[in-house]
């Protein structure tokens, strides 16, 4: 089962690397993260850039705020499962992913 991570960023360089690494740690292996970034004007994307990921897909690009931003990231999703994580938000665990999962499974 694909989970499909999404999180949708704008000038997000201060926290932006706690929900890279966040995402990275996780357990699960059938994982895609979409980033979502409005087109930002500070270090966003270089971060972003300097952590890369097979899973990982970065969009950047004007947006109408944050729902357009998570509306594009929906329509661009291939999981069955799909979540948020914000750019200044990070996961309790390693197997918060593997634990939805097994819910969705169940």
């Amino acid at each position: 089962m694909k989970i499909t991570v999404i999180t949708v960023c704008y000038n997000s360089a201060a926290h932006i690397i706690d929900a890279l690494r966040s995402v990275d740690s996780q357990t699960w292996p059938d994982l895609e993260h979409l980033i979502i970034d409005g087109a930002s004007r500070d270090d966003t994307l270089r971060i972003i850039q300097a952590h890369p990921q097979r899973w990982r897909k970065v969009i950047s690009e004007p947006d109408h705020g944050i729902y357009d931003a998570m509306n594009k990231g929906i329509l661009r999703s291939k999981g069955e499962v799909i979540g948020f994580i914000n750019a200044d938000d990070f996961y309790a665990s390693p197997e918060v992913l593997e634990t939805v999962a097994r819910v969705f499974a169940d």
